[in-house]
């Protein structure tokens, strides 16, 4: 009878986003494009897309993993989460209008076309679409390790049918029904994820005795670190300085958040998108991850008996202290984070492969119903590799995301950036930037080098920033034809 409660929920929220898959196919009236399969014509609204940016940046490590690290280190974690209040207003505030004005005149459908546009180097938007594909994968398996171990551990189920279950729904209804399903269940799936949070605060709360405040004056209790804003020195204050570069100021550059800037119908749908994309944003990030503290006042267990890992903490608290039906309406939130991402970043890593690699480059027929196919096959392509990585899982999934994360930011922060606000800007330099960029990233994670305790995507970053201006002003600027495409006046209505 448990397992039948606890169930149900999840089984009729996976139903919802199927059924909403095949009534968006099935209500097409156009012939299907690699345009509307990846962008949806460009025709949303701001709500739905806010919601969808939301859903595909909080992802499991926002429900398990970030509250489990929290769970273990405190209120110093819940520092290093707060930058990420700030995403929505960077990418919809900062590079949305422009982005999307430059977009729609070069027929974009990717962050790489604009890359393309931008800048003369044919390798560098090569070398971007490669990165991409590689940590959009590496993204997608860490997404599906952590929804299947929480999805195990709290229904009592083996791993691989967790993740066979929740895998083969995500990839058939992104397969199916293109970006237009995908940002319509990503708005279901945010409300689910926010529904999710308050049903776990609840929870927790009435297990701390039904009072906030005794709840956290008992943390120092506990362990005197647990409220401290660097949680004792385990967090060096250049690691928590560093994490405005890499959940704040950095995520304008990651492609799959970037590239909705595309697809908004109107530029006051875009400024209502950043109002509610910055307030649920950061609701949600900060708010679980301040669940995760809260969490250890009612959990003060060593983790050895909980789990493998912090991973482990949410899902046994919930599997362990929920009854079954309000265990399984939790369990929704963080399963809706899961699914969202990876249909997302499936998506995107299937446009790098069909648009950028085999489009662009000529290696395929410029035949729109073609494409469609390609872009199909692909996207079911991906999301299959990704499952059978995650057959064989990693230990830490918050690790495996900050690294991806920290990589394409590396890469595609100043491409990007100053591809649409510095004239300068060459591809010779942009390229340099990228490979020198990503060679210290990957060697600073390697050799563990963290100066003054910060992350090595400051190493990354540093040295990208430095290659692309010192590349950039030594190599011949761009052409003025590229340069018109971005930076001529746009005219004024009377």
């Amino acid at each position: 009878m448990r397992e039948l409660l606890l169930f149900l929920p999840i089984v009729l929220f996976l139903f919802l986003l199927l059924l909403t898959s095949i009534w968006l196919e099935n209500r097409k009236t156009t012939e299907k494009s690699l345009e509307d399969f990846y962008l949806s014509d460009r025709n949303l609204e701001g709500f739905v897309l806010a919601m969808s940016m939301i859903a595909t940046y909080g992802s499991v490590s926002s429900f398990v993993s970030g509250p489990g690290v929290a769970w273990q280190l405190g209120l110093g974690w819940v520092v290093f989460a707060a930058p990420q209040i700030i995403a929505g207003f960077l990418v919809f505030g900062v590079i949305g209008k422009k982005f999307a004005i430059v977009g729609h005149r070069i027929g974009a459908v990717t962050v790489i076309d604009l890359i393309r546009a931008r800048f003369a180097d044919p390798w560098l938007a090569r070398l971007l679409a490669l990165t991409l594909l590689v940590a959009f994968v590496t993204m997608m398996t860490g997404q599906l390790i952590g929804g299947a171990r929480l999805f195990a551990a709290a229904a009592g189920l083996p791993y691989e049918a967790g993740l066979v279950l929740f895998g083969l729904v995500t990839v058939f209804y992104t397969t199916l029904g293109g970006y237009r399903a995908v940002v319509i269940t990503d708005t279901i799936c945010a409300l689910l994820m926010v529904g999710g949070m308050f049903l776990l605060g609840w929870e927790i709360v009435n297990l701390g005795g039904g009072n906030l405040k005794t709840l956290l004056l008992s943390l120092p209790e506990i362990d005197a670190s647990l409220t401290t804003p660097n949680a004792g020195g385990a967090l060096p204050w250049g690691l928590l300085l560093s994490a405005w570069l890499l959940v704040g100021f950095g995520t304008v550059a990651l492609p799959h958040s970037s590239m909705r800037c595309l697809t908004y119908r109107r530029s006051d749908e875009l400024h209502r998108a950043m109002l509610i994309g910055t307030v649920v944003c950061g609701l949600l990030m900060i708010g679980m991850t301040f669940l995760g503290v809260l969490a250890r006042g009612v959990l003060d267990l060593p983790v050895e008996l909980i789990g493998e890992t912090t991973d482990s903490v949410i899902p046994y608290l919930i599997a362990n202290h929920m009854s079954p039906f309000w265990a399984g309406l939790t369990l929704v939130g963080p399963l809706a984070a899961t699914l969202s991402t990876v249909s997302s970043l499936m998506l995107n890593a299937s446009s790098a492969l069909v648009q950028d690699l085999l489009r662009k480059e000529g290696l395929v027929p410029d035949r729109p119903q073609l494409l469609f196919r390609l872009s199909w096959g692909a996207t079911l392509a991906m999301g299959l590799v990704a499952l059978l990585f995650a057959l064989r899982p990693a230990d830490i999934v918050v690790w495996i995301n900050l690294i991806a994360f920290g990589g394409l930011e590396t890469a595609f922060l100043f491409p990007l950036v100053a591809s649409l606000f510095w004239r300068r800007a060459t591809g010779r330099g942009a390229l340099v930037a990228v490979v020198g960029g990503l060679a210290a990233y990957l060697w600073a994670s390697f050799a563990n080098f963290h100066p003054f305790g910060a992350h090595v995507v400051t190493v990354g970053i540093a040295v990208s920033c430095v290659l692309f201006v010192v590349g950039s002003l030594l190599t011949p600027p761009e052409s003025e034809e590229r340069l018109a495409l971005f930076f001529r006046p746009t005219p004024t209505k009377r």
